[in-house]
Formats: C-alpha cells, sequence, structure tokens
C-alpha cells in the first residue's frame, strides 16, 4: 500500500516524459544552439546600433493607414467550434482544443520594449483585451525576449491560466514575477508534456535569449510541437533555418498546420531570423500542409517594410504551390479546414480577387 502511494506520487510529480532527441547543451551558464552561430563583435554590434540612431529606419517599417482587426469578445470564443485558431497578434495565437484555449506568447503591451515609453510600437490592437480572454488552460512560451514575454500579461494570467509550459529558465521568470511553482513546467529540448490529454513537445530553435545587458542565453528558446489525437500544430517561436526541421519533422511530423516565423529578417541577423525563403523550407522540412506565418503585422522589429513578409511569403507559397492562410488578425481559422484568408495587408485595388477559386494576386513591387 506504502509503495503504491509513493509510486502515485512520483507519477503525478513527474509530468515530462524522456526525450527523444539531444537536449540543450549549457557552457558557462549559457545555453548553445545545436549549430555553432558566428558571434558578432562588439564593433559590428555598434555598427548596426549608429546604423539605426543615425539613419533611422526607412520609410514604409509602419503602415501609413490603420490596419483593420475583427473584434472579439469572450462569448464568441466560447461558442466558436473547437479546433479554431485566432492570430491575435505577432506571435500570439489563440487556439481552441478538446473545447480548452491555449495561447501562445500573450503580448499584449503598447510596445515590446522593457519600458512602455520607449521601443517598438504596435500597429494595433489586440482583436480582444487581456482580461476578456476565456479561461486559459495552458499558456505556451518560446523564449524571453520582450516580443514574445510580456511580464504584465504574465502578472494578469497568474490566476487565470491553469498551466504555463516554458523552456529551461523561462519558468524561473515566471515565478518570481508571481506564477505559483505548481502551474510551472519547465522543459528542455524533446521534453514533452501533456495537458488535458494534448501533448506539447519542446523541440530545438535557432536563436538567442536576454533581457538585459547580462543575461545573454541564460534561459532555453525553444519551438513548440502540439499533437491532439489526429491533428498536429508546429509552433516555431523566433528562429533562423537550420536542420533542426528535418528532425523535427521525421520525427512529429507530416503537420496539419505550421506556425513559422516571417518577418523582423535582416541581413545583418541572417543565423537568428529566417527569410522568407527559409521559411517555406522549414515549412517544408517539417512535413507541413497549411503554412500560417506569423512573427508579423504587429511590431517595427526590422527595416523591411511592414508588409513585405507577407508580400514575399505569399508569393513563394504560390509558386510553389504551398496552402497559406493569412488570416486578419481576429479572423478564426478551422484547423480542420484552413482557408486562405484575406490579403488584409494589401491597398484594396491589389486586394485578392476570387478567380473559380483560385487564389490570383496583383502583387505590388517589394
Amino acid at each position: 500500500m506504502k509503495l503504491a502511494l509513493v509510486l502515485g506520487v512520483l507519477i503525478l510529480m513527474a509530468p515530462l516524459s524522456p526525450q527523444a532527441g539531444t537536449p540543450a547543451q549549457r557552457q558557462d551558464g549559457r545555453y548553445l544552439n545545436q549549430r555553432p552561430m558566428p558571434q558578432d563583435s562588439v564593433l559590428k554590434k555598434l555598427r548596426i546600433g549608429l546604423k539605426f540612431l543615425v539613419l533611422g529606419k526607412p520609410p514604409g517599417t509602419r503602415p501609413d493607414v490603420e490596419i483593420a482587426v475583427q473584434p472579439l469578445n469572450r462569448q464568441q470564443l466560447l461558442e466558436a467550434p473547437d479546433h479554431s485558431l485566432w492570430r491575435l497578434g505577432h506571435s500570439t495565437v489563440l487556439l481552441k482544443l478538446r473545447e480548452r484555449f491555449f495561447i501562445t506568447d500573450p503580448v499584449f503591451a503598447e510596445r515590446a520594449s522593457p519600458v512602455q515609453w520607449a521601443g517598438p510600437q504596435r500597429f494595433h490592437q489586440p482583436p480582444l483585451k487581456l482580461d476578456e480572454l476565456p479561461p486559459l488552460t495552458a499558456v505556451i512560451l518560446s523564449h524571453d525576449h520582450y516580443d514574445h514575454l510580456d511580464e504584465q500579461a504574465i502578472r494578469q494570467l497568474a490566476d487565470r491560466a491553469e498551466h504555463f509550459l516554458a523552456p529551461m529558465g523561462v519558468g524561473d521568470l515566471l515565478i518570481n514575477w508571481g506564477v505559483p511553482a505548481a502551474k510551472v513546467r519547465q522543459l528542455d529540448w524533446w521534453q514533452e508534456t501533456r495537458v488535458e490529454g494534448i501533448r506539447f513537445v519542446a523541440t530545438p530553435a535557432q536563436h538567442f535569449s536576454g533581457r538585459g545587458l547580462f543575461d545573454s542565453n541564460s534561459t532555453l528558446w525553444a519551438s513548440w510541437v502540439i499533437l491532439d489525437e489526429n491533428l498536429r500544430l508546429f509552433f516555431s517561436g523566433d528562429t533562423g533555418y537550420f536542420d533542426g526541421f528535418k528532425e523535427i519533422g521525421e520525427q512529429y511530423g507530416p503537420f496539419d498546420v505550421t506556425l513559422i516565423e516571417t518577418g523582423a529578417y535582416n541581413v545583418e541577423w541572417p543565423n537568428v531570423h529566417m527569410q522568407p525563403e527559409q521559411s517555406l523550407q522549414a515549412h517544408k522540412d517539417l512535413r507541413g500542409r497549411w503554412l500560417l506565418p506569423v512573427h508579423n503585422g504587429t511590431f517595427d522589429l526590422s527595416v523591411h517594410s511592414w508588409h513585405e513578409p507577407f508580400d514575399r511569403i505569399l508569393a513563394l507559397a504560390n509558386a510553389a504551390q504551398v496552402p497559406l492562410s493569412t488570416p486578419q488578425m481576429g479572423e478564426r481559422v478551422s484547423l480542420d479546414q484552413p482557408h486562405s484568408g484575406p490579403a488584409w495587408w494589401l491597398p484594396k485595388p491589389l486586394r485578392q480577387q476570387q478567380n473559380g477559386g483560385e487564389r490570383v494576386m496583383a502583387m505590388r513591387e517589394w
């Protein structure tokens, strides 16, 4: 009887399953990528910083008109069918699975910045306010950067979400911000946990972490695999292109929908963010069916025009005959039967037309 009780307690205390691949490595207290990346010199960092300060951003990095958003409310979400998805902005995605709600990288702040009086400002407001969210079964976090980890949002969700799934070290930040430790599950690469019968696997990404000057790579970054019976989803978080996508695809694919970063790229940081061509290749490596690009349309984080990521990935997907979903912020997408969505970022004269069900675009130059 005592042995059975002890075993039962151990099972409840160990929600994580064994690792399927190589766990993340640390050196001198810092996490490392699977593939060693060249370290930018101090001079290069200064040069990039001075370029932004002296030259400023080129025209077009922010919209010159208001972005239309489809407003949401809690009742709409509660009444929506199961296997629904809503983009709320940037990399914040709300999922409805098994009649429960899950959210990725919830950022509701006005600025993706350590302070709210400076830094990248939102192009649009979220489709609903934070306090309008339905009860959350889990918050899924990819890493600790300000455009993915919003301290005030986490503090407000601390008592309203049942679970917080985070890469190693990120969970410690959550606990410091008031999330009960019992709610936090910290995962290494290839570890998985189950929530309400749904499998969540923390998979590798190629990126970095840090919220200040002296904490670089002290916490882990990850992508996520979400497996719900016959539904397979992939969420990239932030990442450069690397051969880990093929490994994830072989281990867990094919995926019904991949949520892959497509935005905030630049030739100056090729290893930590993907160009749209690489985003499409990552989708193929993962053996994805529908591609839904994220990490775009909300914050000004590079020097490309705000609409360029959409223009490029749409042209590339059309050429490769890859089904692409580009929902408006707040628009519902069925995960069982995704739809293309409107080209909402284009000026009215260039918006999509339907021609016998085929998506035809009059693309602008970019």
